[in-house]
């Protein structure tokens, strides 16, 4: 396994990260237990969940990601070996401190000591905020559209000194972001180098074959401030490990049993993307999931892949790229499909 720095931090984190969000809905505790087990055995130090997890989110398994992963501690003794990172929702979920996800130091507060005891543990070591308060263009809008109407939400310096608190208490080591923009993650660096407030080490966006859009501006933040990227969705919600080409959904998979909830990768101009992007790696050896995977490691703004698996056959497949090297030669042609049909899905 590699490994990369965190942020500006000391801490070693594996180049691939264990997804958890199916955990305790499309995978028990069982095969959970075996996934993480696989997992560390294969060099994995690093796992990312959420509150709101498992996905899709409903009220009956909110909480439900953490409190398995809080159970594999407990049974393995494995917590001081793992980097563990989670998500404080934001607004918008009902069933969530009845959806005032608004992060104010008294919400952030029950957020961290919920988390801290499903997970049944101490201390967390990377806190994202699950996605921005404000109205801008996330979770597969394309573009930002101003609002000035939009409701009050609470400006990032207030955000920066409550999260300071949880850091000084130990409950948190480090904080990251998720979802997040050029200008909101400029800004919390701006603030944070002003007035001495933690800084944000990590940013968690989707990046794919499919949405390179972090390519146009926030790449050049992520290498030049040492915030890198924990990439989700690196295979497009499984659009790009070709099972869903010719219009095929497998049984049990997750367009299959949650079609109207993944939206996103469905656009139809994504499909010829997908089949060129399918004879391609067919023609240099490889499957499609592991071509795909393979490139997003190899982005200089990567610090993490986050991989996501229902069956232990598609870990071993996603965990075992992170030995894959692209030549050069594939990288150009990737690169001119991609300028062919650039970012086909937000």
């Amino acid at each position: 396994m590699k490994f990369k720095k965190l942020g500006h931090t000391n801490i070693d984190v594996s180049l691939i990260c264990l997804g958890t969000m199916n955990m305790g809905e499309q995978n028990t505790q069982e095969e959970s237990f075996e996934q993480m087990d696989y997992s560390f055995e294969q060099g994995i130090n690093f796992f990312d969940t959420a509150e709101v997890y498992a996905v899709p989110p409903r009220r009956e398994t909110h909480g439900k990601t953490e409190e398995i992963i809080g159970n594999w501690f407990t049974k393995s003794k494995k917590r001081e070996k793992i980097i563990l990172a989670t998500k404080m929702v934001g607004p918008g979920v009902e069933w969530i401190r009845n959806g005032g996800g608004n992060y104010t130091e008294k919400n952030i507060a029950i957020a961290v000591d919920g988390s801290l005891r499903r997970l049944q543990t101490d201390y967390i070591d990377l806190y994202q905020l699950h996605w921005p308060e404000r109205s801008t263009n996330y979770f597969g809008k394309r573009n930002y559209e101003h609002d000035s109407s939009e409701g009050k939400w609470n400006d990032l310096e207030s955000v920066l000194k409550a999260l300071k608190k949880f850091v000084d208490q130990g409950k948190i080591k480090y904080i990251g972001v998720s979802n997040e923009t050029p200008w909101g993650l400029s800004k919390f660096l701006e603030v944070a180098e002003q007035l001495n407030l933690p800084r944000i080490v990590s940013v968690q966006n989707p990046y794919n074959l499919l949405n390179r859009a972090y390519d146009i501006g926030m790449s050049e933040i992520s290498c030049r401030e040492k915030v890198g990227l924990l990439a989700y969705s690196p295979l497009a919600i499984g659009y790009l490990s070709g099972k869903y080409r010719d219009n095929q959904i497998p049984k049990n998979s997750r367009i299959g049993l949650f079609g109207n909830f993944w939206t996103r990768y469905k656009e139809d101009n994504a499909k010829k993307a997908v089949d060129d992007y399918f004879k391609l790696a067919r023609e240099n050896g490889l499957t499609l999931a592991q071509m795909s995977l393979a490139f997003v490691n190899s982005r200089p703004f990567i610090t993490s892949n986050i991989i996501g698996a229902t069956t232990m056959e598609q870990l071993k497949e996603n965990i075992g790229t992170a030995d894959i090297e692209l030549n050069e030669e594939i990288v150009e042609k990737i690169n001119l499909i991609h300028s062919n049909n650039p970012n086909p899905t937000p």
